[in-house]
């Protein structure tokens, strides 16, 4: 379906349909996203971290602000992508660690238990002003992880600009229980979901 949506997006930016800005500045979400040709414009909105129970409005906004804040900006034809990713145990988010302290406690949550990880998608069209939003959730469970192993994954990986204090990319073996749903959506952004979303424009 992603090659089909791609060919499809490629002949409607030949008609003028205007080119795809990227709002993040995630290497992670631009290597997801590389089939596409895309202009990277990190977005300049500033996050509220203050709300920690979660729903799906919340995360949504989170990228629409993100898009919002880029397009905004834009005085040409263009779709503009955001996207928000949390860590969710229970209904409490799991933002990005204030400091290797912050990231040992979030870690030290997570051990043993299963949570959920969402990424909110939104295009903007600069020409009509109109959105499209998706979210995706997929779950991870992490093994029972000893103090030791917490320190050491912070040191080598230095996670502080990962949401839940992790990149499941990077999680050395024994880390990891079980994994359900879309891969890529824990990384940072699903492919699938956002070739579903482009098709709705």
């Amino acid at each position: 379906m992603t090659a089909d949506i791609l060919q499809k997006y490629n002949g409607k930016k030949e008609q003028g349909m205007g080119k795809m800005i990227l709002a993040s500045s995630s290497p992670r979400r631009a290597a997801i996203l590389k089939d596409y040709e895309l202009e990277i414009i990190p977005s300049p909105y500033v996050e509220n971290h203050t709300k920690a129970a979660f729903s799906y409005d919340y995360v949504e906004n989170l990228a629409y602000n993100k898009a919002k804040a880029v397009a905004d900006t834009i005085k040409e034809p263009a779709l503009v992508i955001g996207a928000d990713t949390v860590v969710v145990l229970g209904d409490e988010i799991l933002e990005k660690p204030k400091d290797e302290t912050d990231a040992f406690l979030m870690l030290k949550k997570l051990s043993g238990k299963t949570h959920k990880v969402v990424t909110s998608i939104v295009i903007i069209d600069t020409t009509k002003g109109h959105f499209k939003k998706n979210s995706t959730t997929s779950s991870v469970t992490f093994e029972n992880l000893t103090d030791e192993m917490i320190k050491n994954y912070i040191e080598n990986y230095k996670p502080l600009d990962k949401a839940g204090s992790y990149g499941i990319q990077e999680l050395p073996e024994g880390y990891i229980k079980n994994v359900e749903g879309d891969f890529e959506n824990i990384i940072g952004i699903s492919s699938k979901a956002f070739a579903r979303l482009l098709s709705e424009f």
